[in-house]
């Protein structure tokens, strides 16, 4: 494979090392030319120590409003005249959105990840139909698009937002070396986690009112909150029921996998926008139970009563049954269920079948 030039297009540095820190050190490793725009940080020095070259790009994350973002699509407008790169990666909502517009415009190859659409589609507003405007005068038009579940794929195509020129991926894949199976733990009851922002989106409300009553019908049960507190009105919450011992709020954890080794369940109550979740992806590559919303991207990874339990969206009393049930299980028929996971995530959502797949669209850039 001859040597290209490589654009990487994102919002904030986590998602990048989080998640494709594999192929960039992969597309570094060929030889490849890699330069990455996103928000300055001090993390940054992660990518440009492996050997990238950083373009600080402010990027503001919330809402999506064309005429605050104007100096963005300017900024890449710019970069992708100075750069003529061979391929463009993008990920996140607005990288897509202003990296493909700039790349229509400046005649440039751009591949995007729809990695979740967050609250935008779930009830019609404003930010939604700029939002649908947006998607199909830029991704509609550019040379590929990934998407991450059916769901997604099939809502941007019956809105008439993309062509012809998707495909999907399995999520961003989980890293199987770095997230091993590792021995359940054998407490009698059960141990459960929320990984992620503390906001209504997520499901919350509903962790928090299935954990007080499963807490009060079964005392030795334990349940971590890991994640930040993204809507303030839930600072006073969560400290409350911290206070009271119905939850163990821990905050944001860097190394999450050491939180996940500790329990036997991770609960992911969101309402949706979530791609393919990669908290269920690690935790079943992990050997535990997933008890998730009945959701796009969720019900892809989590089979019900197989490799764990779906709930109905926002139902607190369906959750609670879901827990119970799992409490329920012999210790064996919860690690079978653990296991029957990693199976799930080894066969499917292996992160180098991502790897390979991006490869191979560098593989047919043509200079």
């Amino acid at each position: 494979m001859g040597k290209k030039k490589i654009l990487i297009l994102s919002n904030h540095f986590i998602t990048l090392y989080s998640f494709r820190k594999e192929l960039i050190r992969k597309l570094v490793e060929d030889g490849n030319d890699v330069y990455i725009s996103m928000p300055k940080s001090d993390e940054n020095k992660f990518f440009s120590d492996m050997g990238c070259k950083m373009i600080d790009t402010p990027v503001d994350r919330r809402g999506i409003n064309p005429f605050k973002d104007l100096s963005l699509l300017c900024s890449y407008i710019k970069m992708m005249k100075e750069l003529k790169s061979d391929i463009i990666f993008s990920y996140t909502v607005k990288p897509n959105i202003y990296g493909c517009i700039a790349s229509n415009l400046t005649k440039n190859v751009q591949i995007s990840n729809i990695t979740g659409t967050g609250s935008t589609f779930l009830k019609k507003s404003v930010v939604s139909t700029i939002a649908k405007i947006l998607y199909t005068i830029s991704v509609k038009k550019s040379y590929k698009v990934f998407f991450q579940n059916n769901g997604d794929k099939d809502y941007f195509v019956q809105n008439k937002m993309i062509a012809n020129n998707y495909a999907m991926l399995p999520g961003s894949g989980v890293n199987l070396e770095q997230y091993t199976v590792c021995d359940l733990p054998s407490e009698t009851d059960g141990s459960f986690i929320f990984i992620g922002r503390v906001m209504e989106l997520k499901g919350i409300d509903q962790y928090l009112e299935c954990a007080k009553t499963i807490k009060n019908k079964y005392p030795n049960t334990t349940f971590y909150i890991a994640g930040f507190v993204e809507e303030d009105r839930y600072k006073e919450i969560v400290d409350e029921y911290n206070k009271q011992g119905i939850v163990n709020y821990i905050g944001f954890q860097k190394n999450i996998k050491s939180w996940i080794q500790k329990i036997q369940c991770t609960v992911l109550p969101s309402y949706g926008g979530e791609g393919v979740p990669n908290v269920l992806l690690e935790s079943a590559a992990m050997g535990r139970i997933c008890i998730a919303s009945s959701i796009n991207g969720s019900k892809d990874v989590v089979e019900d009563g197989i490799t764990g339990y779906l709930f109905e969206t926002g139902n607190s009393i369906d959750l609670i049954d879901k827990v119970e049930k799992f409490i329920g299980l012999s210790y064996e028929d919860k690690k079978k269920m653990g296991l029957a996971g990693r199976v799930k995530v080894e066969k499917e959502f292996d992160r180098q079948i991502v790897v390979d797949t991006y490869l191979r669209e560098v593989e047919k850039v043509v200079k």
